[in-house]
């Protein structure tokens, strides 16, 4: 199996691109190289191609950013009171879903004193009053300042039901 060690790829200039994507005749050439002795490969698309592929994978790297979310659970499979995993790590902006599992009622507060200067602890909290009473029911939230943040479950913070997170 060849292993490919560099590429060179022709793309003609984007000015006159409307022009040239109702004309066919032009053409993108790309060229891989690869380590071993195998035959240049060359590839030809006409620029009205070359502009739906890119326009796919555009589409594709949207949906794939919007679909990113971490799943933790709140309470273990035991019965213990935890946030499993308690402790983890997200990419700015984020989603977090907190998805109740057993122990309930749970709820996720962000201790004001413990996340980063600037953020509303209330805003990204849910209230002490609210709670997640069955198996199954999700609390979500999306974190876009970096740094870290300490959350708890009210009913359950004096028993340990604790949890941090940093945004990276």
């Amino acid at each position: 199996m060849a292993t490919v060690t560099s590429a060179a790829v022709a793309i003609p200039s984007f000015t006159g691109l409307k022009a040239a994507a109702a004309s066919s005749s032009k053409s993108a050439t790309v060229r891989v190289s690869s380590a071993a002795a195998a035959p240049k490969l060359s590839v030809k698309a006409s620029l009205k191609d070359f502009g739906v592929a890119v326009a796919a994978t555009a589409a594709s790297a949207i949906l794939a950013t919007n679909a990113l979310a971490i799943e933790i659970t709140l309470g273990g499979d035991d019965g213990s009171l935890a946030f499993i995993p308690k402790d983890f790590e997200v990419a700015a902006g984020e989603k977090i879903v907190f998805s109740n599992n057993a122990g309930f009622p749970h709820n996720v507060v962000f201790d004001e004193d413990e996340i980063p200067a600037g953020v509303d602890a209330s805003k990204i909290s849910m209230s002490e009053e609210d709670l997640l009473n069955a198996k199954g029911e999700t609390y979500a939230v999306t974190l876009t300042e970096k740094g870290t943040y300490s959350f708890y479950c009210s009913p359950h913070q004096g028993a340990g039901m604790v949890g941090k997170v940093t945004v990276k």
